[in-house]
């Protein structure tokens, strides 16, 4: 990329941040549209979860404990940001399968799916692990 692209990129950057950082009105790419965010109410999941609601998506948040959610869905919608929020733990199936009924059954669907739960378990070599331990790092 030669310099003047590469500035470009840059000035267009900073403009992106500087708005949604500056709460300026801009048109909104995402309105209309609902993503899903699963464990997305501290850290980098809930900074996704009020990035794509500040582009005007309606997010549904998620985490295992119903605590964070309310304390999340609270935060951003004193943002005025369009968000609801439900309990899942991801590493149950029968959580999944309620996550994304409740945001078919509340929102008619979903556009926009960010998979951010994550586990970080230390069984050993790669080589050593057993199907079991794959099933649980595969969320199955």
């Amino acid at each position: 990329m030669h310099k003047a692209g590469l500035l470009d990129l840059c000035v267009r950057a900073w403009n992106s941040v500087r708005m949604a950082s500056s709460g300026m009105t801009r048109r909104d790419p995402l309105a209309n549209k609902v993503a899903l965010v699963t464990a997305s109410t501290d850290g980098i999941g809930f900074a996704i979860a009020r990035r794509l609601a500040q582009d005007g998506a309606h997010v549904v948040v998620s985490s295992r404990k119903q605590q964070n959610v309310d304390q999340a869905v609270a935060t951003l919608q004193g943002e005025g940001l369009s968000v609801t929020g439900t309990v899942c733990h991801v590493g149950k199936a029968e959580d999944r399968e309620r996550l994304v009924a409740t945001a078919v059954k509340l929102h008619g669907g979903i556009d926009i799916l960010v998979s951010n739960a994550a586990v970080n378990p230390f069984f050993g070599s790669l080589m050593d692990m057993t199907e079991e331990v794959w099933d649980k790092v595969r969320g199955d």
